[in-house]
């Protein structure tokens, strides 16, 4: 089969790989229909995550066919379309028992991780009971790509961490896949004003078509001031942190109100400045996560009766044959006006 392999920090080659089989008797194999490409995949191709082994098939987004069940597996069969979650939970670990499942003891994060993962032609997916979703015909196949990774991330690191109620002022630092996520699945809650913050006019524009009540850009201006412009001199009730910089660590900071919420979502790869000492007064809560995805089937009901075009999301498309003009087209994503692309078998 083809795949998107991974041979180094820099070095990325779509190539031919064997086909997975069954490993172990909770294991299922699915026949990819759709895949994506997440930042996280970026990340790695950029040598971010030395820890990642030579040879390994990327991708842990996509929707997909099950061609072939280990002997243990009982509520999936051959046949089933499936949304493939990007964490895959043993459900008997003392972690998995507190649905902590991004810490499951055998799984968790390690689709193309440390494991081979879905941006190939067929994927292995461990614990197929627990970690393979039935997708109803109902549901958009696209919107479905999302709930892979990028809207429960969003939901439960950002929206749900960050305790956002009916009512509230929500700004989101960074309008990328998982920022407008969070604006998305934020809606599902009737915060009273949802501020977006991007230097990137587009997906400025985007959010606003995507339910944002405001935007703004850092280069009009102090961020601070024009978000207390918006909602007060007291701040905001949540700020969710989707990039994982400095620059936008401290904007999410100097701008939540007392007794609001912190929620980090971006992925960090340098110190940031933890205010304190002004900090430590406010009463925050703050938060940071990997995605558990135990909120992915009820999102998925969510959508499925939402008004919101969630497709709007999904801004290139690529057979999977094109994948190394896809993962160009992704790493430039502002020059593109790349969201999320999508790649479907040829």
């Amino acid at each position: 089969m083809k795949a998107m392999v991974y041979h180094g920090a820099n070095d990325i080659r779509f190539e031919e790989k064997p086909r997975p089989q069954i490993i172990d008797p909770t294991d299922a194999v699915v026949k990819i229909v759709k895949t994506t490409i997440c930042g996280t995949d970026l990340g790695i191709w950029k040598g971010k995550n030395p820890e990642v082994a030579d040879g390994r098939i990327l991708g842990h987004e996509g929707i997909g066919i099950v061609e072939e069940v280990g002997e243990a597996v009982k509520n999936i069969k051959v046949g089933d379309k499936v949304i493939i979650s990007c964490v895959s939970k043993c459900c008997t670990c003392d972690n998995c028992k507190i649905q902590l499942y991004s810490h499951c003891r055998n799984g968790g994060w390690i689709l193309g991780y440390m494991i081979d993962g879905t941006q190939a032609e067929y994927v292995r997916t461990p614990y197929a009971d627990n970690s393979l979703v039935p997708l109803p015909d109902n549901v958009n196949e696209e919107v479905a790509l999302l709930l892979s990774d990028a809207l429960p991330t969003a939901h439960e690191i950002g929206v749900q961490y960050g305790d956002v109620k009916p009512g509230d002022t929500v700004f989101i630092a960074g309008a990328g896949p998982v920022g407008m996520s969070a604006l998305l699945t934020a809606q599902l809650y009737s915060p009273a004003a949802i501020i977006v913050c991007d230097m990137d006019e587009n997906r400025l524009k985007l959010a606003k078509e995507l339910g944002a009540t405001h935007t703004i850009s850092p280069a009009s201006g102090d961020v601070s001031k024009q978000v207390f412009a918006i909602v007060g001199e007291d701040g905001v009730d949540c700020a969710i942190e989707a990039v994982g910089i400095p620059a936008t660590w401290n904007m999410c900071q100097d701008i939540v109100k007392p007794g609001g919420h912190i929620a980090v979502v971006g992925v960090h790869g340098q110190s940031v400045d933890f205010k304190l000492e002004k900090l430590w007064i406010k009463n925050l809560a703050i938060t940071t996560g990997l995605v558990n995805a135990n909120t992915t089937e009820m999102l998925m009901k969510a959508i499925s009766s939402s008004s919101v075009d969630y497709t709007k999301m999904l801004t290139h498309r690529f057979k999977f044959s094109e994948l190394e003009k896809a993962y160009d087209v992704f790493k430039h994503a502002a020059e593109n006006q790349a969201m999320k692309v999508v790649l479907e078998a040829d």
